[in-house]
């Protein structure tokens, strides 16, 4: 395979260099909103699959990321997507979620990966760790396909739910923001209080402003 023209596989390549066959990546979404489950994506992309704006979730349009989820769940070997409620995100804490809904993912791919590389620089939590032969990587979705494959089906993913909170909670606007700490999402919940599915210690700060 010529790097040059496929420097998004160099870390997949790497990995069949010493021996790996089924190698995925794994990324998640929504670990600093303050409201929602976090979410996680592992793939297992066909050898050298190149796919038009494939890049890091957040640097592809809303339009191309729709694109996109459905063309890696039609051309994956395998693909999956987990999640994680606020209520174990305040039970446990957001690094042990991420953790957690990460392996969930990589667990339900089938066949079943011999090898992980999972975004980011942290593969423990207090609760939680990834289990599965991997390695980390700093800013993943924009060096592998597979990462930022995964990144795609996770934000999506993460993004319909929220869609779907947005219309069984339209007080809180969450189509707008997605459960993220913007100005709005805090004057919604100066107005309304938490509903079902805010993260509860997330809202330490809020609740703390509000009592001063």
């Amino acid at each position: 395979m010529d790097k040059k023209n496929l420097p998004m596989w160099e870390l997949e390549e790497s990995a069949r260099e010493r021996g790996f066959t089924l190698i995925c990546g794994c990324d998640e979404a929504g670990a600093g909103p303050l409201a929602g489950p976090v979410y996680a994506g592992a793939v297992i992309l066909p050898w050298g699959l190149e796919l038009p704006y494939l890049n890091d979730s957040k640097q592809v349009t809303p339009k191309r990321r729709e694109l996109l989820f459905d063309q890696i769940r039609e051309q994956a070997v395998a693909w999956s997507v987990a999640s994680v409620s606020p209520e174990e995100i305040d039970a446990t804490d957001i690094l042990s979620a991420r953790m957690k809904a990460m392996q969930l993912a990589i667990d339900q791919l089938s066949p079943a990966p011999d090898y992980a590389l999972v975004d980011g620089n942290r593969d423990k939590g207090k609760h939680f760790a990834i289990s599965t032969p991997h390695e980390t990587v700093v800013k993943g979705d924009g060096r592998s396909a597979s990462i930022a494959a995964a990144s795609i089906l996770a934000k999506v993913s993460r993004d319909r739910y929220m869609e779907e909170m947005a219309e069984k909670y339209p007080q809180y606007r969450f189509s707008q923001h997605k459960g993220y700490g913007t100005k709005l999402h805090y004057q919604m919940l100066d107005q309304y209080g938490p509903s079902p599915i805010h993260r509860l210690t997330f809202l330490k700060k809020w609740e703390a402003a509000r009592h001063e």
